[in-house]
């Protein structure tokens, strides 16, 4: 599979001009949730081992978010993934790292300063948020790894990858107040518990743990299910489930109260 990809794009560094569109590019920032931490999704370049978000390119007859969403399927063999662009990042010097100068080389592309990858592009960024257990992470046909990585200890990264993780995460953070999360996060079946440990992680505080429970389940998204036995039943913690029609109801209309 990785073979076919690693010839398909060694076809693309010579026709991609005539592919696609000229200095547009999508990168998406995959949010999961494991043992108590945040994580992103990122690949490792062979070329020069650094990390970078899953990306690509978009084709002349393709819409943008059509782009990410294949992006996103090959990186993670995921469908039906909730996405969201949420900012376009076109920094003039975003494009003066020209990390791709190496891959030319090794590949032998002649006039590397006049190849199609070398131009300044401005990117559209998406994020996703999964379930991190359902992922089945791909390298692309530039990368040797496609990895979790906790959001708090990020290995070095292209360009402005840091950034537009950060930024990810500032406008998730936002979105808190009017949309809910953890549906696409969470297994069908989970104690609130965990539930809130994701909105501290993402909000970077602490939420009374009384107060949150209150206000979570005054959203009506959320089913209650069976005691959780894992000890005493006295200790025994109520499962829960996402109402699916109420949760995208409130995906749509927006949340009445902030955090």
């Amino acid at each position: 599979m990785q073979h076919q990809e690693t010839n398909f794009f060694k076809e693309q560094l010579r026709t991609g001009e005539a592919l696609y569109l000229p200095s547009i590019s999508v990168d998406c920032v995959i949010f999961g949730f494991h043992a108590g931490q945040f994580k992103v999704l990122l690949l490792k370049y062979k070329h020069n081992n650094k990390w970078a978000l899953p990306g690509g390119f978009v084709y002349k007859d393709e819409d943008v978010e059509n782009a990410a969403i294949r992006v996103l399927n090959e990186r993670t063999q995921l469908k039906d993934i909730f996405l969201q662009q949420f900012y376009l990042f076109g920094d003039v010097e975003r494009s003066k790292e020209k990390h791709a100068e190496k891959l030319l080389q090794e590949e032998g592309i002649e006039d590397i300063d006049a190849h199609w990858l070398q131009q300044r592009f401005v990117t559209a960024g998406y994020y996703a948020l999964v379930e991190y257990n359902k992922v089945k992470p791909v390298p692309d046909a530039l990368s040797s790894e496609c990895t979790w990585h906790s959001i708090t200890d990020l290995p070095d990264l292209i360009i402005d990858h840091k950034q537009i993780i950060e930024k990810g995460l500032q406008v998730l953070r936002r979105q808190l107040n009017f949309q809910p999360v953890g549906y696409n996060l969470l297994p069908e079946v989970f104690p609130i518990k965990e539930l809130q440990l994701i909105y501290e992680t993402i909000l970077g505080k602490k939420l009374d743990r009384a107060n949150f429970q209150r206000k979570i389940l005054s959203y009506g998204i959320l089913d209650k299910k069976e005691k959780h036995y894992s000890g005493g039943a006295h200790k025994a913690p109520y499962l829960y489930s996402f109402n699916k029609e109420s949760y995208f109801k409130a995906l749509e209309n927006g949340l009445a109260k902030e955090w």
